[in-house]
């Protein structure tokens, strides 16, 4: 049989950007207007032989809007709306002077950033976008979480307080934007993702053991934060403060502040910030939940192998705080020698908390943190000679 070739007229449109995933749907070659129309129509036609034979049902051609030129015009109209918010502190203390960021969060004057930046400032300057510099007071500080409140006398109407967004619905590979003043370059923004959620950071605040209480329920971000981001905002694109930037990791070690960015930064959840910042604005100290154990942040195969367990996730309480709410709730901490130095069997896998599976230690400090406080009770799952045991704990203070 014969096959018939016609000749296909091919319309080849390019809109400067390759990208056309997660456009305008549905958007039609009149919305354009009319010089993208008259573009397109300029573009010089191409012949091609294709079978007429393969050409089922062909539809009418709906053209996009790059990806790219709607997220640029999204970036500049949310730098413009939020960036008044953002502030440059610049701090003065004995051991001589340094720079952070800070955002407005109400029109009472209050300035959240990390209690880092503060530390012993006998002097503190806050500098607005708008060319505004007056003198601040820390009236709180929390250690926990590296967090401080900020107070400044300044008329209402120049404050521009940013939105705290709810840090519970983010999602790995989220666009975020950091605001901040990296080497003392005022009112840089960077752009990046949510690399991971729920991450754990040494607190500011020592145990009387002289080892650090864990800061919990952080958020992993690609975005360049450099030394003077500290304390500014991570947003996302509705222009909602998601995390306050804290740390960046060079080199294997936490820095809170580094010689630059390794695109591994971390920023305290905003929903942390919801459940500290009362306390803050009124000079009080925020109170966390306590268990009173230390525990394996992970499990490793061989790990789990060593401790004769079933299985290699989990909280494995390394441990017991003698005293604290869980020795009297009854957790036990391994006390059988291993092969591995510093590791000892026979202590409790905790596998749920309040019904929900902990799979890391990460995990349980921050479903304490942001739903427990002390005096409630909170119901551990535990595996101990291989058999689930539930335990109830009555939340203590942290001391």
């Amino acid at each position: 049989m014969k096959t018939h070739k016609g000749k296909l007229i091919i319309v080849v449109v390019v809109l400067m950007f390759a990208m056309l995933a997660c456009s305008l749907p549905g958007l039609t070659l009149e919305d354009l207007g009319e010089e993208i129309v008259e573009q397109i129509t300029r573009i010089p036609a191409i012949e091609s032989d294709i079978p007429e034979e393969t050409i089922v049902n062909p539809q009418p051609t709906t053209y996009l809007i790059p990806e790219e030129i709607l997220l640029q015009d999204a970036l500049v109209a949310l730098y413009e709306a939020v960036s008044p918010g953002v502030v440059s502190i610049q701090v003065y203390s004995q051991t001589g002077s340094g720079v952070g960021s800070g955002f407005v969060i109400d029109k009472a004057g209050h300035i959240v950033t990390n209690y880092h930046v503060v530390q012993g400032a006998s002097e503190v300057e806050v500098h607005f976008q708008s060319g505004l510099k007056v003198y601040g007071d820390v009236i709180g500080e929390d250690l926990d979480s590296d967090l401080a409140v900020i107070k400044v006398d300044v008329d209402p109407e120049k404050l521009q307080p940013l939105t705290l967004g709810d840090s519970d619905q983010v999602r790995v590979g989220q666009t975020v934007i950091a605001i901040g003043n990296p080497f003392g370059l005022s009112g840089t923004m960077t752009t990046g993702i949510v690399s991971a959620r729920g991450r754990t950071l040494e607190s500011i605040r020592q145990t009387e053991t002289g080892t650090f209480f864990s800061a919990g329920d952080l958020i992993q971000t690609d975005a360049n934060i450099n030394p003077g981001n500290s304390g500014g905002p991570l947003l996302n694109l509705n222009g909602e403060v998601i995390g306050i930037n804290r740390a960046i990791q060079t080199n294997g070690s936490m820095f809170s502040t580094s010689p630059s960015n390794t695109g591994i930064g971390f920023a305290v959840s905003s929903n942390i910030l919801q459940r500290v910042l009362p306390a803050l604005k009124e000079g009080r100290t925020y109170v966390y939940p306590y268990l009173g154990i230390s525990a394996l942040s992970t499990l490793s195969l061989s790990e789990s192998e060593f401790l004769g367990l079933p299985q290699a996730t989990g909280a494995y309480v390394l441990e017991v705080v003698p005293g604290g709410p869980s020795e009297q709730a009854g957790l036990r901490a391994g006390d059988q020698p291993t092969d591995v130095q510093g590791l000892r069997a026979g202590g409790d896998l905790i596998i749920r908390a309040d019904g929900r599976e902990v799979l890391e230690f990460s995990e349980l400090l921050s479903y304490l943190m942001l739903n427990k406080a002390p005096g409630d009770e909170i119901v551990l799952t535990v595996l101990r000679n291989g058999e689930a045991l539930d335990l109830t704990v009555t939340l203590g203070e942290r001391p």
